[in-house]
């Protein structure tokens, strides 16, 4: 079912993992209704950038080639700058200057490969929050396992859209229908005031299971535009996650989610990572739980809300109605 929501909102969206793009690889992807290249030069600099050539349209995912710190056509050996800029014909005495491939902004942060996406060509006026610094807790990467590869998921062509998933954050009562747990989040902030939100609760658990003592544990979690979410887990469970779902064109999205958990400095680094990776699982198969009902759901609006769940959407959907195009 097609969503009626935009699909070209503005915003970081992850298109790849770093290890997908190793020194001198083409990675070929295809988002916002547009084919793309990602492409490292030498010196490790990631670009993102239309995937064909702007002389005769060869697409340079099939057989072109870093050179350094450029990306060369596989048809005539056209180069191009990380700007997107021609810098060599090379049966040519000079470039053809007036010529140049469409790139994105790009940032590349805990392991991931994220592009900026804005209709008007806008420059980014937010930042891509990094799972390990957003919070004051002075930790690093190096205190968590690794999340990919081993610690993630990525489902590709969903019916569905970013707004779906980031509504999930303020939703307190699909716990125990979607995720079969008697959790019960008593939200602790709601901040929708910028582009990057802020959402935090603590874990209680319903009653009518019987008489579990309350634990001191909950999430911080932050909304970087409606596509990427990066949420802290502290108490019972020691986590960072990243969800992040991009839209592939008027219809699908891709969703990634990785999942960076604490090292155990009590045991060996093979079975502090078994571990970690069993935890893992266990989260993703709680997203994966989601992902059913977000593929097949067809948006409300109006939404018949109860009042409980009445302050928590409308905030975040008013929050979101900056990121579409304006009406044409």
């Amino acid at each position: 079912m097609k969503p009626t929501l935009s699909m070209v909102p503005t915003g970081w969206f992850q298109v790849a993992w770093s290890s997908e793009v190793p020194v001198g690889a083409v990675h070929r992807m295809s988002y916002f209704g547009r084919d793309l290249v990602a492409w490292r030069t030498e010196s490790g600099a990631v670009t993102v950038m239309d995937a064909y050539c702007e002389h005769l349209g060869a697409h340079l995912g099939y057989g072109g080639t870093v050179v350094g710190e450029v990306i060369q056509c596989p048809f005539h050996g056209w180069q191009w700058s990380t700007a997107g800029r021609n810098v060599c014909v090379p049966y040519e005495d000079r470039p053809n200057i007036g010529k140049k491939i469409r790139t994105f902004p790009t940032v590349e942060r805990n392991e991931a490969v994220y592009i900026w996406h804005d209709v008007e060509r806008r420059a980014p006026y937010f930042d891509v929050p990094d799972v390990f610094t957003s919070w004051d807790d002075e930790v690093s990467a190096d205190d968590y396992h690794p999340a990919y590869p081993g610690s993630h998921l990525f489902e590709q062509g969903l019916e569905l859209h970013p707004q779906y998933v980031m509504e999930n954050g303020v939703d307190f009562a699909h716990f125990k229908y979607v995720h079969k747990v008697p959790i019960v989040p008593v939200f602790t902030r709601h901040d929708f005031d910028e582009p990057v939100s802020y959402v935090d609760f603590t874990i209680t658990f319903d009653d009518s299971v019987g008489s579990i003592d309350d634990v001191n544990s909950g999430v911080h979690a932050i909304n970087a535009g409606i596509g990427l979410a990066v949420t802290k887990s502290w108490g019972m469970i020691d986590n960072r996650t990243c969800l992040a779902v991009t839209p592939v064109d008027d219809a699908t999205c891709d969703v990634r989610f990785s999942v960076w958990t604490r090292r155990r400095t009590d045991l060996d680094e093979d079975r502090s990572l078994e571990l970690a990776r069993k935890e893992a699982r266990g989260v993703i198969e709680q997203v994966e739980a989601d992902l059913v009902i977000w593929s097949h759901q067809k948006y409300a609006d109006p939404a018949a809300l109860s009042r409980g769940e009445y302050p928590g959407f409308t905030a975040l959907r008013t929050w979101a109605e900056q990121f579409y195009p304006a009406p044409a």
